[in-house]
This record gives structure tokens, sequence and C-alpha cells, in this order.
């Protein structure tokens, strides 16, 4: 962890690369800034926004999507009780978890970010409209996309492009490839424009659902709180607004940086608690005794429209289940294993510094960068059993120092607030109300390397968990 602090810590005097530069788009985010003065603007400007303050404002539009998702699911789970789906056995529903997490995320997001969802839980597949820029006219036709390829496409375009010599950029555009990258680059940044000109040409969107409440001050508020309101209400040092287009550029960045980073990690834990039962039902056991317990009797069946929506409380709330520490430890852990970014974020020495890091001195122009999968599992700092998922590890001693899941220093996520909420309530929803079991014994979470890594795929099996009411909850 020492040298993560060498390199990314305050005051150190590194900056961006330019390998930052290939994942501008509209214009910087806070993300891809290179410049500090500029930076330090921006991360006034967002940061407030991800306080936990604000992040609690968040949370029914993220219980929203949750109590859909587990409509989805006790579906599922309803016909594989009934005999109504092949390759059934032991009264769970067998399938990939990983696209579901991906509906989920994506519906969280979009609701947060862009004022509303993508609607992929509800259809129950990866398709979102998007801007064609290839469309010819002042008017671009909408398509609809897969939203994990585009932005797994953007995502390998730019890390593949920010390695390349910036002379070379431009002309490495038209190769089959990295034509595809640039053509996912567009269609984001439109999605973005469309969704930012919609809220400043009509302004909030009508919503009348109890779940759109949330506490303020401590005082129940209705109305909209969500990023892109945020974004809009933020000012600078100056008292100034974010024009239209920086305001864009960050709605886009919080798209991309809230998506498929939630999916990946919610798919990888809920793998590592489904390889290792003990660990799930000591979770669960300690979900048991916090949350409350809702009618365990599977919805009715029904061959098209949406399915029920389970009560309320089936999604956890975040008071809840904030301080449970075995269900922190166990998404801890899953993180600490499953590192979201692939590679190491780099960093410059500038001219007239340089850093000595192990006993070695690096001059300026050296480029520097820690990888999180490195930290994460090594038996340095993490014992012989790094290779294990064991949450039992963060409760036998103070391993927090050495966890850095957000990167680290002034350039650090903003959003983990936001993302740890997403996480706790994601996990802790899902294995109350479920079991889940491996395919395969022996199966492994196989993974694509890129910028970020990505589980290929989770077959696991899912039934509902039968859990007797107390009569006092019998009527709810």
């Amino acid at each position: 962890m020492i040298r993560v602090k060498v390199v990314y810590a305050h005051g150190n005097g590194t900056l961006k690369s330019d390998f930052y530069d290939a994942f501008v788009s509209i214009r910087p985010g806070i993300f891809s800034t290179r410049d500090r003065g500029a930076h330090t603007r921006k991360r006034k400007l967002v940061s407030s926004i991800f306080s936990q303050h604000n992040v609690l404002l968040f949370e029914p539009h993220v219980r929203k999507h949750i109590r859909a998702f587990c409509a989805q699911w006790d579906m599922r789970c309803a016909q594989a009780v009934a005999g109504e789906l092949t390759g059934v056995s032991q009264g769970r529903s067998w399938f990939d978890v990983l696209p579901h997490f991906n509906f989920l995320a994506f519906d969280i997001i979009g609701d947060l970010a862009f004022g509303a969802p993508f609607g992929m839980i509800a259809a129950q597949k990866d398709v979102a409209p998007m801007l064609d820029p290839t469309t010819v006219g002042e008017k671009p036709e909408i398509k609809y996309v897969s939203a994990v390829r585009v932005l797994n496409d953007r995502g390998d375009y730019s890390a593949s492009m920010g390695v390349l010599p910036a002379w070379v950029r431009p002309w490495i555009k038209f190769i089959p490839w990295f034509s595809r990258g640039n053509t996912a680059v567009q269609c984001l940044a439109g999605m973005a424009v469309a969704a930012v000109e919609k809220r400043l040409k009509f302004g909030l969107p009508e919503e009348a659902s109890d779940e759109d409440e949330g506490f303020e001050d401590g005082v129940l508020k209705r109305g909209r709180n969500d990023l892109l309101e945020k974004l809009m209400q933020g000012k600078d040092e100056n008292g100034e607004p974010m024009g239209r287009e920086e305001l864009t550029a960050e709605a886009l960045q919080q798209l991309i940086a809230g998506s498929d980073t939630t999916s990946n990690s919610s798919c990888a834990i809920t793998y590592y608690l489904a390889a290792n039962p003990a660990c799930q039902r000591r979770l669960q056991a300690e979900l048991d005794n916090n949350l409350p317990r809702v009618p365990s009797a599977h919805p009715p069946i029904t061959q098209s429209g949406a399915p029920p929506l389970p009560p309320p409380q089936v999604a956890a709330r975040f008071a809840d289940i904030k301080s449970l520490p075995y269900l922190q430890a166990c998404i801890n852990e899953g993180l600490r294993l499953h590192s979201t970014s692939g590679v190491g974020l780099p960093r410059v020495i500038p001219p007239g510094l340089s850093l000595e890091i192990g006993g070695e001195r690096f001059n300026e122009g050296t480029i520097l960068s820690v990888p999180t999968y490195s930290v994460h599992h090594s038996e340095e700092v993490w014992g012989e059993d790094s290779e294990l998922y064991r949450p039992e590890r963060w409760l036998e001693r103070d391993v927090g120092k050495e966890f850095n899941p957000f990167s680290y220093g002034p350039r650090a996520c903003v959003g983990r607030n936001l993302a740890n909420m997403e996480m706790l309530l994601i996990i802790g929803s899902l294995f109350h109300r479920y079991e889940f079991e491996l395919h395969k014994p022996e199966q492994k979470l196989l993974t694509r390397e890129g910028f970020l890594r990505k589980p290929l795929e989770c077959m696991l099996g899912i039934r509902r968990r039968e859990l007797s009411l107390p009569d006092e909850q019998a009527h709810i």
C-alpha cells in the first residue's frame, strides 16, 4: 500500500498521463481531466453530490429497481416450483445471472444519471435507445443497441488508444476494430446529449410512485432527487453552474462509471457466496436477524406482462443494513478478489520532480501505476490464503488500510458512497430472499480482462428462501 500512496496520494506531484485523453468524448470529465486546477474545480462541483447526505436521497430509486428485479426472479422461482421450466432440479431455476445484474445496474444508473431507466428489467433484454451517429442530416435517428456491448467497445477502444502514441491516434480510427469503438463513443455521447436536452427542455419527469420519496434533514420529501438534478444545481467557487456541454459530459461520466462496474461486482460477489455455502448461510443468518421478513408465498404465474411486484420491504433499507459487519465483509472480500479495474491507472512524474519507491528512484517523465489486482492478491498483504474468498479476514483484523477498490488520493472515485450503498442494498436484498447454488461444484468465475475485469457468465441455481413470519408481520 506504500507504493499506492506514493504514486497516487495528495501532494506527491504526479499527474494523469495522456492515456486519459483517449477517454474524452464530449469534453474532459472528472475522470479524464488532466489539468490539476480544472480537476479541483470539477471535484468541488461533483463531490458534494455524492456526499452521504445526498446519496441517501438516491436510495428510493435504487430500491425501486431492486424490487422490480426481485419480481422477475420471483416469477422464475415460481415457474421452477411449478415444473414449467426445463433443466430444473431441486425446485431451483438455473440460468446465467450476469445479464440480469446488467439489467439492474443499467436501469439504476439510467434513472439516476438521465432521469429514466432503460427498461431492461421489464424487457429482460440488454437494449437501450441511442442516437445513431452515422445518421445524415440535422436530426439523428434513434437506434436500439446492446448497452453492454457499446460500453465494452468504448472501454476497449479508449484503453487501447490511450497506450498508443498521440500522433497515430487520429489515423488508427479508420481500422475496423477501432472504428467500431469510435462509433460506440459517439453513441454514448449522443445518448447523453439527448437526455440532458430533454431535462433542460421539459424539466423534472412527472412521477407519482411512492418509491420516489427520500429523507432530507430528517423530513420526508416527495419529488425527484437524481444525479442529473444535482449536477444541474451544482455551482463552482464563483457561483456559476455547469454549462450544457460540461453538464452533459459529467452525466455521461456517471453512466459509464456506475453501470457495468456495479453489475460486474454484484455478479462476482454473488458467485463467491454461491461457491462458499457456509459464508452464504452466515450472511443470511445476519440478514434474518436484522431485516423484516416478508411472505414467502410464490406469486401467480402469468404468461405475459410484468410479474406482480413483491412487497416494498423486499428491497432492504440502507438504515437496516449499513452497519451489518458480515454483509460488509462479504462485499469487501468480493471486491478484493474481483478488482473492478484490469489495468493500473497511470500517473506521470512531471518536470523537475522525482520519486523514490522501494529504494529505486524514478525521474521526470516516468509513467507509474499500481494495479489494484496486484495489491488485492498480494500474499505479503493478505496472507497465504490471499486467493481464497474468506470474509472472516475482515473481522479478524483491520485490513481496511490495505483495501483500494476506488483508487486513492485526490483522483479517487467520487461516487464511492453511492457504489457502496448500491452493493449493500443489492447483496443484502437478494441473499435475504434467495438461496444460490453453483451449477457445477468446480465452476470458476471466468473473466474477460480489459480496462475493466468482466465476468463472462455466472450459471447459478436460485430458489426462494422459506422464511416463517412472526404473527405481527403475517398481514403486511
